[in-house]
This record gives structure tokens, C-alpha cells and sequence, in this order.
């Protein structure tokens, strides 16, 4: 390799490192969306393929006119506004540990937080503001991924639902596909669990009448379980 074919080498590799840089800067906005970046990544939570996620996951899911509903992790707000669709006369309250994802929640539904229908909160799983027994169900939808000590929050949800409440998991990946370990070694925090991991776990912290359904084609999972 002569002087000019070493220059383009250490040009290309630099390219290279940038673009993965970025790559990994952006992606990791998926755990805690912020800044610019963040902006961008809400805004692709609130459609494409997860649209199409969410409505697979929720024809599945009984909810009841005037059940009071909590959604954990709720990103862009798109799911909130599905779930308000369900409940007709219920209540949704949304809550993200990331103010971009608040605000752009609070935006897209903002008429129903208007009519006092919903209320959208900065918080975190591990410490949920609520009183036991607050909530008919609670949603999470892409986002156990990045939960901490999962059993620990497992029993958050189990402690702010009411005796009988459902507990709905949707992930867009079961755990099984060669990209799950590249996204982890990506995104820090990040673990795809399988049907398998998810049981254990709800089991353990002590949840009944478990489900998990897994689309074969697109690897997406929804998983329901009773407190």
C-alpha cells in the first residue's frame, strides 16, 4: 500500500468511525430520548412499523369503556391516544423519565388532557408516583428493554395496579433474531428479552394468568399478566 492508497485507508476508516459514532449517539436515544436527536427519534416512535406493532398488540387486549389506564415509557404519546380510543369514558395517564418524550406526548394529546381525560408525568418505573391499586391496566410498549432490576419494576406495576389489573408487555423483537445482540452492544442498558425470560420474571414477582403471543413473521410479542 503506497502514501496516497494509506491516506484514503485512514480517510475511510475515519468516515467509518463517525458514522457509527453517530449511529450509536442516535440509537441510544431510544432509552432516553433527548436533545435534537431525541426530538427525531419520538417522532419515528409515533408511526411506521410501530404503529402497526401497537395495533397488533392492542386487538388482543380487552380494555374496558371506563378503565383507568397507565402507560409507562410513553414516548411520542401515539399509544396514549389508541388507548384513550379504547377506553371512550376512561382516563390514560402517561409517564416517561424523558422531558422531550413528555413534551411531545403532552402535544399529541393535548385536547384530551384539555377535556381532562389524560395527564401526561416525568417519572421513572423504578419509583412510580401512584398509590397502590391506582390503575385497571398498564401498558409498555417498547420499553422493558431498558427497565432496570425488571423485577424490581415488575413489582411497581404489580404494587400500582388494582387486584385483577392487567399488565400489558409489546416488544418489537422476542429476543430470538441475530440483531438483538448488536442492538444491546449498541444501546447501553439494553436487554431483549424472549417469551421464556418475560414468564419467569412476572412469575417471580408473583403475577397470574400469563400470556405472551408472538407474531412469527415479524418477531413482535405481547405479553399480558393479572396482578
Amino acid at each position: 500500500m503506497d502514501d496516497l492508497d494509506r491516506v484514503g485507508h485512514f480517510k475511510r476508516e475515519k468516515i467509518n468511525i463517525q458514522i457509527m459514532g453517530f449511529l450509536s449517539n442516535f440509537f441510544s436515544n431510544a432509552r432516553k430520548p433527548e436533545g435534537f436527536l431525541g426530538k427525531i427519534m419520538v417522532n419515528g416512535m409515533n408511526g411506521g412499523g410501530h404503529a402497526a406493532m401497537a395495533n397488533w398488540a392492542l386487538a388482543m387486549v380487552t380494555i374496558g369503556r371506563d378503565d383507568r389506564i397507565l402507560d409507562i415509557g410513553c414516548g411520542g404519546g401515539a399509544n396514549i391516544a389508541r388507548l384513550l380510543q379504547r377506553t371512550q369514558q376512561g382516563t390514560l395517564t402517561g409517564i416517561d423519565f424523558s422531558p422531550v418524550s413528555v413534551r411531545k406526548s403532552t402535544k399529541v394529546n393535548a385536547k384530551a388532557i384539555q377535556e381532562g381525560r389524560c395527564r401526561v408525568l416525568e417519572g421513572n418505573v423504578a419509583d412510580l408516583p401512584f398509590a397502590e391499586g391506582s390503575f385497571d391496566v398498564v401498558t409498555a410498549f417498547e420499553t422493558i428493554y431498558f427497565w432496570p432490576d425488571i423485577e424490581h419494576c415488575f413489582n411497581e406495576v404489580k404494587r400500582v395496579l388494582k387486584p385483577g389489573g392487567q399488565f400489558v408487555i409489546v416488544n418489537e423483537s422476542d429476543g430470538s433474531g441475530e440483531m438483538d445482540a448488536k442492538w444491546e452492544s449498541m444501546i447501553e442498558g439494553m436487554h431483549t428479552y424472549t417469551p421464556e425470560e418475560i414468564r419467569q420474571h412476572l412469575t417471580n414477582v408473583g403475577f397470574n394468568d400469563l400470556n405472551i403471543t408472538v407474531n412469527e413473521e415479524k418477531r413482535w410479542l405481547c405479553a399480558t399478566a393479572k396482578r
